[in-house]
């Protein structure tokens, strides 16, 4: 019997993946669960495994093309004896088949149309369509951000060439209102043309996507100082050694265990909890950032998350985060932008989130010892918090600060 090997639904919004490498041969014997093929999204480099044990009779696949979730990358010949999980693999035939049905309500947006323009067949072989790499994220409205009004006649112009409301927001519009006209826009194509240019990379695409959908909210930013010095102290005298980040990450969530609302998400007039403390950390890769997840971080004690957190931030520089380190998402995420000497920021939530906690550069400033009544240098840095202002207003934004360096002064309890 053959089966197929299908390209899986490799994260909640990702359509395709490309190729990059092939680690089978026509004729080899396989496991269940083998890795067969090593494929690149936007954001990590993953792999295909074999549905069930058998011999590779096929190879369709072909390295550095993308393909759709759901296409044929390759046949498996297996046993009539082992049973099949029919359904599954129906499932998944369809999910390619029907990729040009119209979209759930909620999923449809004004760039709907590029979206479906670029999974188009490149391919002579329909059953494997081969496709342009392309990198989607969740749709975002072309009203979103950039231009107040857009005519039918300029948003499909912008669909045209797959861009949105943002991609707008240098032109000066000779409209009335200010309004972005057509001739406004097919000038300031035509400058473009003029200009040096570089293409950007998947994971920059990926990010804009990010930001975009997070400006949606209307964003706050609060800020205040912490003294380090005992969390240094324990630092130093701890076997293994938590980084800052780490410490930052155990307080969060202690702090958002006692209240859990203050990270939930509004929905129409709900606001909706989460299940579990789950933290994000941001960590520099190549032209981007990724955010592995520690899940239910106000349960572990910090001793027994260094090795944990450390393995992530490995994996993630070297894009390979394992699916449950980074779907689902948590519920907010904490970013040492100190580490590159940055004293103060205002960094944005993720789309998913409302919470995204700084950690600035901490410096040596002068502190009043009341108890010797004399000024003594201390280490102290200052903790941004940028929130959801729907969720949360300046006063509670500041008592979880001040929870959270609470928490930072006895790290022995964390």
């Amino acid at each position: 019997m053959r089966i197929p090997i299908l390209m899986p639904q490799l994260g909640e919004s990702i359509a395709e993946a490309t190729v990059k490498d092939i680690k089978i041969e026509v004729g080899q014997t396989v496991e269940t669960d083998e890795d067969v093929l090593e494929v690149e999204t936007e954001k990590a480099i993953m792999e295909v495994a074999t549905p069930h044990p058998g011999k590779i009779v096929e190879i369709l696949a072909k390295v550095d093309v993308s393909y759709p979730v759901g296409s044929t990358l390759g046949y498996l010949e297996v046993d009539d004896t082992i049973p099949i999980n029919q359904p599954h693999q129906i499932q998944s035939s369809q999910r390619s088949a029907d990729s040009n049905e119209t979209a759930p309500a909620g999923k449809i947006d004004d760039n709907s149309a590029s979206e479906t323009r670029t999974l188009q067949t490149t391919s002579d072989n329909p059953n494997n369509p081969e496709v342009t790499p392309t990198i989607r994220g969740l749709p975002v409205p072309a009203r979103a951000s950039g231009a107040t009004y857009i005519s039918p006649r300029l948003r499909a112009r912008m669909q045209e060439l797959d861009l949105n409301a943002a991609d707008l927001a240098g032109i000066a519009g000779t409209g009335a209102g200010g309004r972005v006209t057509v001739e406004d826009f097919e000038s300031f194509m035509f400058d473009l043309e003029t200009k040096k240019t570089s293409a950007a990379s998947p994971m920059r695409i990926a990010v804009a996507d990010s930001m975009r959908r997070s400006w949606t909210r209307p964003l706050a930013t609060v800020g205040s100082p912490v003294c380090l010095e005992n969390l240094l102290l324990h630092r130093k005298e701890s076997s293994p050694k938590p980084g800052p980040t780490l410490y930052v990450i155990r307080a969060l969530a202690i702090a958002l265990s006692e209240r859990t609302a203050t990270a939930g998400r509004l929905v129409g007039n709900q606001i909706i909890h989460p299940s579990s403390i789950d933290i994000g950390f941001a960590v520099e890769v190549d032209d981007g950032v990724l955010v592995p997840v520690i899940r239910n971080v106000d349960q572990i004690p910090l001793k027994d998350l260094v090795e944990q957190y450390a393995a992530l931030v490995e994996a993630a520089k070297k894009r390979r985060l394992p699916k449950e380190a980074s779907t689902p998402p948590g519920i907010a995420t904490v970013t040492n932008f100190g580490s590159f000497g940055i004293v103060w920021a205002t960094p944005i939530p993720l789309p998913e989130q409302n919470l995204v906690l700084g950690l600035g550069y901490g410096q040596q400033k002068p502190h009043w010892n009341t108890e010797s009544s004399s000024w003594a240098p201390v280490i102290e840095a200052d903790l941004t918090l940028s929130f959801d202002h729907r969720i949360l207003d300046g006063g509670g934004a500041g008592r979880l600060l001040t929870q959270i360096a609470k928490l930072l002064q006895k790290p022995e309890d964390l």
